[in-house]
């Protein structure tokens, strides 16, 4: 800080505080003495309306840079991630050697990818574990702490006075309050489904759901401390109550308070309708009076881009509604609802005109029958692909024609087609929302659906050798379709991967019927350089294993191989099983079922020490399965070492199981 004697001043001689260099307060007042002009210097009072003002917008400042940063490094990635090695086909038609190649050993030459490596190992894989159901990775308690830090560092910086007291609480009183009300803009945006953080920095908006709902927590405390220097200044302050801007003050931060309760994880997990409805009110609420609270240190210039942001979201969000459900060419979007079991309803409609989707992208669905407000909306993962094939496999080929190669994918799809023509969800069954279309679909009627989206990332799989799909009950809905779709560009030539590992566990045995069809014609399309393994765990009862083996009409062929940890694996006689039943899913052999949980350390330990190149992992379930993934893929499995050693470098897709 830098100090000065202020010559001509009443307290000439006496030491006063001045600004870091930049500031415009720094005015050297004996050059103004020198030029004849008045000898009063700053006042404490001009010093606080000024940095209060001045701050915020320095903060701003900084963290556009920082997006900034990340915009840059998340394209090069994303540039990187396109375009690195190009499409290379295998020659091998073999489809058990086409992914085994020698690794060549230590070469510097990998180093920048074994940092990389490490990199991702560090700040995503390792994680604070907060009970059984919540963790943070380092990248997140990163980012929250140096938030914190950013916020409060500037909220508390200079407030010495003019008479050398430190920590004024004029000085930082109201500048909290003003450090929070600029950061109302950004939290805006972070909570919408359409914004332009997402467009910039390639982050999805369901990832960047984490940093809303960190800054709000951060900037909650901080109003609390704007409130608490206000009571201390001015206690008592009975008097005030009566002005207008103190009454929306105090309403403003109530209704924060109740938010920031009811958006707490375990309720919104528990009660997430509560939380819909309560936070769309509590925000409402907030906003408006903040809006009349800013208005008495004019600072409404941070409050009503909020509701130019929120506004627009809600446009674009109408407009697609419009397009996909009512616009031309829509048609009807009456959808059916079956309840596959009693925890699953699988909702399929047909595919809007419009809307077109990438693998493992959600939407959002309006069920007027089902909803309760006009504007509820629920996001669920489509479980189908938006393929060209179902297009090419429509066409009809001359009568008389010898059958062609389109023709057999047609007659391959059969009964599985709606997995590559229509829109599915697979939706887990728990109270509110669920449990109403849960009834709706034992009724067997038809219902008519709105949909909104696609949300969400998509990860791009055509530049990684190997690729691994780890999925737990209806999380397939997000492994099937990346599935699908590389089989999809292995068969166009699209895609470099050699070898797809599927890994899906469930409780009830039964639950495989959902998708077995698919599966199956998946495998039948898949080119022989795509070497394809798919693992199916039960988890549940014992008894159901048997009992899905015996509806396949394979029960008196199945040999068990194995029985080690309570794991069965079940082999099938290629012939007998074949002719028994040419369709079954669990005849193919490729195809295993094991009881029990799936050993996901030493399937990825495995895979890892097998591949080389470019190596995937997507998982999608529980939070044990997920911390279960990040464990397995810490070091020394992925070291920089075997990187640099010519090992895999490995990428970790998380989608979030359950709501946001």
């Amino acid at each position: 800080m830098i100090r000065s004697v202020i010559i001509g001043s009443p307290n000439i001689g006496r030491v006063q505080p001045f600004e870091l260099p930049g500031d415009p307060l720094c005015k050297f007042p004996s050059l103004s003495v020198m030029d004849g002009a008045s000898t009063d210097g700053p006042t404490d009072e001009s010093l606080r309306e000024t940095r209060t003002t001045l701050y915020p917008m320095q903060a701003w400042y900084c963290i556009g840079l920082l997006i900034s940063i990340i915009a840059v490094f998340q394209w090069i990635s994303f540039f990187h991630s396109k375009f690195a090695g190009g499409c290379q086909k295998s020659q091998n038609s073999d489809p058990e050697q086409t992914y085994l190649h020698h690794r060549h050993g230590f070469s510097w030459r990998r180093i920048p990818l074994a940092l990389v490596n490490a990199y991702r190992v560090i700040a995503f894989r390792w994680t604070l574990e907060i009970g059984n159901s919540y963790s943070l990775t380092m990248a997140e308690i990163l980012v929250t702490m140096a938030y914190m830090a950013f916020l409060f560092g500037w909220a508390f910086v200079n407030t010495t006075d003019l008479e050398g007291r430190t920590l004024d609480l004029t000085y930082w009183g109201n500048r909290a309050g003003a450090l929070a009300a600029s950061q109302f803009p950004l939290i805006t945006a972070l909570g919408t489904k359409n914004n332009a953080s997402e467009v910039i920095t390639g982050i999805s908006y369901d990832k960047l759901n984490y940093v809303h709902r960190m800054m709000s927590r951060v900037v909650f405390i901080l109003l609390w401390v704007h409130a608490g220097s206000e009571v201390v200044l001015n206690a008592p302050f009975q008097s005030y109550l009566e002005e207008p801007w103190l009454r929306c003050g105090m309403t403003a931060i109530g209704a924060l308070t109740i938010l920031s309760v009811v958006s707490l994880r375990p309720i919104r997990a528990q009660a997430y309708e509560l939380f819909f409805y309560v936070h769309f009110a509590m925000v409402l609420t907030f906003l408006v009076c903040a809006y009349f609270h800013t208005q008495y240190d004019a600072l409404t210039y941070w409050i009503y881009p909020c509701f130019i942001i929120w506004g627009l979201d809600r446009l674009i969000r109408v407009l697609r509604l419009v397009l996909f459900n009512f616009g031309f060419r829509s048609g009807s979007m009456d959808a059916t609802a079956e309840l596959l079991s009693d925890d699953c309803v699988r909702l399929r409609l047909r595919r809007p005109f419009y809307f077109h989707w990438a693998p493992s992208q959600t939407a959002y669905l309006i069920i007027p029958s089902v909803s309760r407000l006009p504007f509820e909306a629920h996001p669920f993962t489509i479980a189908s692909i938006d393929s060209n094939l179902s297009g090419v496999l429509q066409e009809q080929e001359p009568q008389g024609q010898k059958p062609t190669q389109i023709s057999l994918e047609k007659h391959a799809l059969g009964p599985s087609t709606l997995f590559w023509k229509e829109v599915v969800f697979f939706i887990d069954v728990r109270k509110g929302f669920t449990a109403r279309l849960k009834e709706a679909a034992l009724k067997g009627n038809t219902i008519k659906v709105f949909i909104d989206g696609p949300y969400g990332p998509s990860p791009n799989l055509g530049s990684y050798d190997t690729s691994v799909l780890i999925a737990g009950g209806s999380g397939v809905s997000y492994t099937l379709p990346i599935l699908l779709d590389i089989i999809e560009c292995a068969r166009n030539g699209k895609s470099r991967c050699r070898r797809v590992v599927f890994v899906w566990s469930i409780r009830n045995a039964d639950h495989i019927h959902c998708i077995d069809e698919t599966l199956i014609r998946a495998l039948q399309l898949a080119p022989p350089s795509l070497s394809i393994s798919i693992r199916i765990h039960v988890t549940g009862a014992p008894t159901t294993i048997e009992a899905l083996l015996h509806s396949y009409g394979l029960d008196r062929d199945v040999t068990p191989l194995d029985d080690y940890h309570r794991s069965e694996i079940v082999v099938f006689p290629k012939g007998k099983a074949a002719e028994r039943s040419q369709d079954s899913l669990l005849a193919l052999e490729s195809v295993k079922l094991q009881k029990g949980r799936p050993d996901l350390p030493a399937i990825l330990r495995g895979e890892v020490e097998m591949a080389t190149g470019r190596m995937s992992v997507s998982v999608c379930g529980s939070q044990a399965i997920v911390r279960s993934v990040r464990g397995a893929l810490r070091f020394p499995v992925c070291s920089p070492l075997s990187v640099a050693g010519g090992g895999p470098s490995v990428t970790l897709h998380i989608e979030s199981f359950g709501y946001a």
